[in-house]
């Protein structure tokens, strides 16, 4: 069976002292391949050099995360908007909206997240989006921008059944990760009544990882703990999971 990381920041500097052990043995449990969400100007290099020591694996995405979004935020733009305009990206992100750890710049994020929603729509790149504590505010904004070429991944989905049906029914996907399998997650009730076909395995890595690991550092070597949990709250085999997900992945993400 294979399997797809969909977010994951294997560029961490919480992967230096093993980077290759984590992609040997992700690999070995099925994970052929670990899209990495760009956080800002300081971590381009590190993602590519990611992708350079694992080509056809480790897959980049450019993009500002909400959290790096300060008052200059239009400099480390300009420079992403360079490097979209000289490669290819798998997708644009990651970006989005965030009000859980500060928000002081929140009318720049928002801004910042309107200019990356351009560059996937002239692109026709895919757009993968953080929304902590800020869904209905970023499903907002994707309506009001949503065009035939906008598309992508609320990652991190942990939302309401209202929500993800809304976020569905523009055309996006849902990145389900270590949350899911957390007593209080909520995510049991949800994906039921969305299925299978609108739903992305993800890590997050280093961050959030799925029981028993959970307050560890996270690995995509975990997406099979989160395909296993996905198909026991739908009640469909590891295989069914493999297949649908693999699929979406495939059809979501830019290919270069």
């Amino acid at each position: 069976m294979k399997f797809t990381d969909t977010h994951a920041h294997i560029y961490s500097k919480k992967y230096d002292n093993d980077r290759e052990e984590v992609v040997r043995r992700s690999i070995e449990l099925g994970v052929e391949k670990i899209y990495m969400p760009n956080i800002d100007v300081e971590s381009i290099d590190a993602m590519l050099e990611a992708e350079l020591k694992y080509p056809g694996v480790c897959i980049p995405m450019m993009g500002l995360h909400p959290c790096d979004v300060k008052k200059d935020f239009e400099k480390s733009l300009y420079v992403m908007e360079e490097w979209i305009s000289k490669r290819e990206f798998a997708a644009i992100g990651e970006t989005g909206l965030d009000l859980y750890w500060d928000k002081t710049f929140f009318e720049q994020q928002k801004e910042a997240l309107k200019i990356q929603v351009q560059w996937a729509k002239q692109k026709k790149w895919p757009i993968v989006l953080h929304c902590r504590e800020s869904m209905e505010e970023t499903i907002a904004i994707i309506k009001e921008e949503a065009h035939e070429d906008l598309k992508g991944i609320f990652h991190c989905f942990s939302g309401t059944v209202e929500q993800a049906k809304e976020i569905v029914s523009l055309g996006f996907l849902l990145g389900i990760g270590g949350v899911s399998t957390y007593k209080n997650g909520g995510l049991d009730k949800v994906l039921p009544e969305i299925g299978i076909e609108h739903l992305v395995l993800e890590t997050d890595g280093p961050y959030l990882a799925p029981v028993p690991h959970r307050g560890k550092r996270n690995s995509p070597e975990y997406i099979p703990l989160i395909a296993q949990r996905i198909g026991d709250v739908l009640e469909t085999g590891l295989e069914e999971i493999s297949s649908h997900t693999q699929a979406n992945s495939h059809r979501i993400f830019h290919h270069f």
